[in-house]
């Protein structure tokens, strides 16, 4: 039966034909039917009301957040009809994928970061009463090392990566691991993104301070009742059209869309806290 696959971007720039290239040609690979959605007019598809619409919604997107080259990183509080179809949206079942960028959506939202498995920090702030700096980045060379026996691992070796690495707080305690980036995750070897956006990256400090990070890159969890994967990656042309990392993707997709996905999330259920 063909999936229906809704893909959604905007609030951060991304390689548009590079991306729709890889999504053309796993639609054809499994069966696809794809469309795309724009921020902020794509929030509509984030309703109870249109549940069941798209078997599968893929989150490239930043939302919640105003970003502009030489000012502060202004965090936007969802309205409480947002928030309210998001949550009753994924306690209806709504399979998510989420990747690499779209893991800074919504940071003035805690409950939305415990739905996801982590934050990504533009500026600083409190999470699980820790005051966070803010995240870094960096590109770099690794090998994404796949570390467990899972539907969206299969047929996936370890493999070598050229992407953007994070330095952010994730809550493995929350997560159903699937691949670790194999790469020195000092702190020293990030640029803190608040400094970055505001003054550029050549004058922007490293994450030094910043609590040790962790090298998930990849992992699956519950959101409410539905299934939801998040992959990291996903930051250049290259990795879009990189064999082994559209395999993971792929499998991602196809998996949370799947009957025992789906029961393991109706099983696992895992409430999602409103913004107070």
């Amino acid at each position: 039966m063909t999936l229906r696959v809704l893909v959604v971007t905007g609030g951060h720039s991304v390689d548009h034909p590079a991306m729709w290239k890889m999504f053309g040609d796993l639609s054809a690979e499994r069966d696809w039917a794809w469309a795309h959605a724009v921020q902020p007019s794509a929030q509509s598809w984030f309703d109870p009301a249109r549940s069941g619409a798209w078997d599968v919604i893929v989150c490239h997107d930043i939302v919640g957040l105003r970003l502009r080259r030489g000012e502060p990183p202004a965090p936007i509080v969802p309205s409480p009809a947002i928030a309210k179809a998001l949550v009753e949206l994924l306690d209806a079942g709504q399979p998510i994928v989420v990747t690499h960028h779209s893991l800074a959506s919504w940071p003035s939202w805690d409950g939305w970061a415990e739905a996801i498995g982590g934050r990504f920090n533009y500026a600083p702030g409190p999470w699980r009463g820790v005051d966070w700096p803010s995240s870094g980045t960096r590109i770099d060379t690794y090998t994404a090392r796949v570390v467990a026996d899972h539907p969206v691992c299969a047929g996936v070796a370890d493999f070598e990566l050229t992407d953007e690495l994070y330095c952010c707080p994730i809550f493995e305690d929350s997560v159903m691991p699937l691949v670790r980036a194999d790469a020195d995750f000092d702190g020293r070897r990030f640029i803190r993104t608040y400094e970055h956006v505001i003054v550029g990256e050549a004058d922007a400090p490293d994450c030094a301070a910043h609590p040790a990070a962790s090298n998930l890159i990849a992992w699956a969890k519950v959101a409410g009742r539905s299934p939801l994967v998040y992959l990291q990656p996903g930051d250049t042309a290259a990795t879009f059209g990189h064999a082994t990392y559209r395999r993971l993707l792929a499998n991602a997709v196809d998996w949370v869309a799947s009957a025992g996905a789906r029961a393991w999330a109706r099983s696992h259920p895992t409430p999602i806290e409103l913004p107070s």
